[in-house]
């Protein structure tokens, strides 16, 4: 399992709720960012999908070189087992 997994994306955003809900009935810590109140948490959501806003955005691993943009629930699954 990743040693560190960050969720960028927002508390209105039904993706965002999703993602949080699926890894917490997973057993899988998080940091979750908020990219409302967080600006450089927002460029990096910007930065990674090409000018978009689309959230929430997935790092995995201390180095986030595991990066995913809008997860389903099987893709976050299979991420996670790598």
């Amino acid at each position: 399992m990743a040693e560190q997994i960050r969720v960028y994306g927002a508390d209105w955003c039904g993706d965002t709720v999703r993602t949080l809900r699926h890894l917490d009935r997973s057993g899988v810590p998080y940091d979750y960012i908020d990219i409302d109140s967080d600006t450089d948490g927002e460029k990096k959501v910007i930065e990674f999908n090409n000018g978009k806003r689309r959230i929430p955005l997935v790092e995995i691993g201390s180095d986030g070189a595991t990066k995913l943009s809008v997860p389903t629930d099987a893709e976050l699954d299979r991420a996670l087992k790598s």
